[in-house]
């Protein structure tokens, strides 16, 4: 086999990519649809290998498909101005700033649980009180 062509197989173990989820990408438009063979396997080229190492870097950084698709768009344009990335880029970022603060005061909360903890008895502790006391009042139905 030439070897400017991968199989799935290859595709997958050299991108650290799951089959299923190459498919899928193929199925969503995210990877362009390989060659087939005589007897339909897949061949995928350099650019596909490259496509999904940019869209696995992607994912990693917790970008949403949503948005990679639009990056993505934005590569067919290389004479556009690369503000509408760094809009992506940004309001991304400003997701996670967000996150990492909801997390940072999680860990606090929680820590001083931990801290408040004298050991004991399930039925005396703390933590189990603690934890019981947010949200106690039910949620009314609208139905």
């Amino acid at each position: 086999m030439n070897t400017d062509y991968f199989t799935i197989g290859k595709l997958a173990k050299e991108t650290d990519t799951k089959v299923v989820t190459i498919r899928y990408y193929e199925s969503i438009g995210l990877l362009p649809a390989p060659l087939r063979t005589g007897h339909n396997y897949r061949l995928y080229n350099r650019d596909h290998f490259k496509r999904l190492s940019f869209i696995r870097r992607c994912r990693s950084l917790g970008f949403p498909l949503s948005q990679i698709r639009e990056i993505i768009a934005l590569t067919d344009q290389p004479d556009e101005d690369c503000q509408k990335v760094d809009k992506i880029a940004r309001g991304h970022l400003d997701i996670i700033e967000s996150k990492i603060q909801d997390l940072t005061q999680l860990a606090s909360e929680l820590r001083q649980k931990i801290t408040a903890c004298q050991g004991g008895t399930i039925a005396q502790c703390c933590i189990l009180k603690n934890l019981s006391k947010q949200n106690t009042t039910p949620i009314e139905s609208t139905s």
